[in-house]
């Protein structure tokens, strides 16, 4: 008994200090974890600007965030708070890949952090895919097909409206949803993007319902018939700059015209369109519509060089552009390209006759070159102003410039917002940097808004006009800022000279009170799309599309259809006598 005694004893005693051991352990594991968060923290914050960092599949880290520590319901801070909007945080923690009428993980199990560009906080994690994402999405395209093709037009059109039906109802929730992923005011979401994106949609749905086929009559008994036919399975590419309403431009066409798509978002703003398939995807046969989101050399490219796809159309940067026609042209397949610009905006001096209504809309048609961010491929970038009013009409422009306001993209009063991305904010203030070493001269702005309230680490430029002339590469080259360059000129005849002296040829503006300038400067610039005493309107039944470099094709209108089908022609011989050959 004395040495079972004496044996407990020992164990308990060994007990003891393996407990104090363990003890010393547990709090020496914990001041190393407190020294690893702390490194976690202070890497997040050297960190921050990078704008897509691979992750996997972990939701609990607050990577991105270093913003201000008032946080509101969902985790994000204050500067990112949608309660005034009356509508909930949109985004979910986590999205994959919508393939086959849901949601799927991408093959690989990797993500990346999306960012806002308001502060660059992360506001959820998108699919990385790869090729073989791609092949998957494919595969539900063309098996989705094989009965889309042949739904008939009524059943499409309907099933457009109804899209539209729900876009329109949940319109105050994508607003904010692409305010939030692509930094631009909240306003213009809710008065120009989400309506055109719904007006795109009812546009599709009514003119298919409107179209009528051709019938030729070759001889008393012989006849062609002309039936449109959809080309299959398409792939799609948009840019960051509209995300929705890119996409749509896009999407609407081609299943109007019967085709399914496989489409890829850009990288720099992915999660808005995955809102807009939680919303509508019920309204669609499963692998009618797929979105793949990631990277342009991961995803980008192995959709647009697959050979199972019947069409590419891709909006975004010419150089690119130039790629994805090399891969089309690979696979013998049409393109639809919608890629840079420099735009002239022309102002006459017999806008300066009368001080009234119609001259003040001229000063606003100058300052719209702030619109979207200057993120715009038809951005009015370069200014032409007459020299006879030049110094008058360019006081008013300046003071309404600094008028403009800039602050949080949520808040309804902002004008300007964030860039895109903090890689689109370099490339800007590379061109600030530039245009002074040119000896451009600054009249407004010219540099990096500094902004409060949780904002600071947020992506703002300020507007900026330079003057100078048009032989700058600030005046050649697209900067996609709100960035426009200022230059004289002495007559019609010179002013067509400068507009037209350039690479690109997508947009241009023309503002004067005299019909006949009006006319001969609209036929003369080499340009798409001249708007004559306004700018930035894209209606749905307005076709756009550039000249030279800025592109190949039309995007909206009712020709858009025929980017997207193909002619099936049937010669019919009636008679009954053999044809006599042979």
């Amino acid at each position: 008994m004395a040495i079972k005694k004496k044996m407990a004893n020992k164990k308990k005693k060994v007990a003891r200090k393996s407990n104090t051991k363990s003890k010393k352990k547990i709090k020496s594991i914990k001041k190393k974890k407190k020294v690893v968060t702390k490194k976690i923290k202070v890497a997040t914050k050297i960190k921050t600007k990078k704008r897509s960092k691979i992750i996997h599949l972990d939701t609990t880290k607050k990577r991105g965030k270093k913003m201000s520590t008032e946080t509101v319901k969902g985790g994000v801070s204050s500067s990112l708070d949608t309660s005034h909007l009356k509508v909930p945080f949109p985004f979910k923690a986590k999205y994959g890949n919508y393939i086959g009428g849901k949601f799927v993980e991408p093959k690989s199990g990797k993500y990346f952090d999306n960012v806002s560009p308001i502060n660059n906080e992360v506001i959820c994690q998108m699919a990385r895919s790869d090729a073989k994402d791609v092949d998957a999405a494919l595969d539900a395209a063309h098996e989705a097909f094989k009965e889309w093709g042949k739904t008939d037009i009524t059943t499409r059109s309907n099933i457009m409206n109804k899209i539209a039906d729900v876009l329109e109802k949940n319109l105050n929730l994508l607003a904010t949803a692409e305010c939030l992923d692509n930094g631009k005011p909240i306003r213009e979401c809710m008065a120009a993007d989400l309506p055109l994106v719904i007006d795109h949609w009812r546009y599709f749905a009514g003119v298919i319902r409107a179209e009528e086929g051709s019938v030729a009559e070759i001889s008393n008994s012989q006849y062609s018939y002309n039936i449109p036919e959809p080309l299959g399975v398409v792939g799609q590419i948009v840019p960051w700059n509209f995300p929705l309403l890119m996409a749509t431009w896009k999407l609407a066409p081609a299943l109007a015209a019967g085709n399914c798509s496989v489409l890829k978002p850009a990288e720099q703003t992915p999660a808005s369109i995955m809102l807009m398939m939680e919303l509508i995807g019920d309204l669609l046969p499963p692998g009618v519509v797929n979105i793949v989101s990631g990277f342009g050399l991961e995803a980008g490219k192995p959709l647009a060089s697959s050979d199972r796809i019947a069409k590419i159309a891709f909006t975004g940067e010419t150089t690119t552009g130039r790629l994805i026609m090399q891969y089309a042209a690979q696979n013998l397949i049409p393109i639809t390209l919608e890629l840079g610009g420099k735009s002239p905006n022309v102002f006459f001096e017999d806008i300066m006759d009368k001080d009234d209504a119609f001259l003040d809309k001229c000063v606003e048609g100058f300052v719209m070159f702030n619109l979207n961010q200057g993120e715009v491929c038809t951005c009015p970038s370069r200014a032409l102003v007459q020299e006879s009013i030049y110094d008058k009409f360019m006081e008013k422009v300046i003071a309404r410039t600094k008028a403009v306001v800039q602050d949080n993209p949520l808040k309804m009063e902002t004008m300007i917002g964030a860039q895109a991305s903090v890689e689109q904010m370099e490339k800007i203030k590379s061109y600030l940097d530039l245009g002074k070493k040119e000896g451009a001269k600054v009249l407004c702005g010219g540099d990096v808004a500094k902004l409060n309230s949780g904002l600071e680490n947020g992506n703002y430029i300020q507007p900026t006009i330079f003057e100078g002339d048009n032989s700058m590469r600030i005046f050649q080259e697209e900067i996609f800022g709100p960035v426009v360059s200022v230059t004289k000129f002495k007559d019609e005849a010179h002013a067509l000279e400068i507009a037209n002296d350039t690479l690109y040829g997508l947009g241009a503006g023309v503002w004067t009170r005299n019909g006949n300038i009006a006319y001969r400067m609209g036929r003369g610039i080499q340009a798409g799309i001249v708007w004559t005493n306004c700018y930035h309107a894209y209606p749905a039944h307005s076709p756009f599309g550039g000249y030279k470099q800025s592109g190949v094709g039309r995007e909206t209108h009712k020709m858009m259809l025929n980017h997207y089908r193909q002619n099936k022609n049937l010669h019919v011989s009636y008679a009954e006598n053999k044809l006599g050959f042979f």
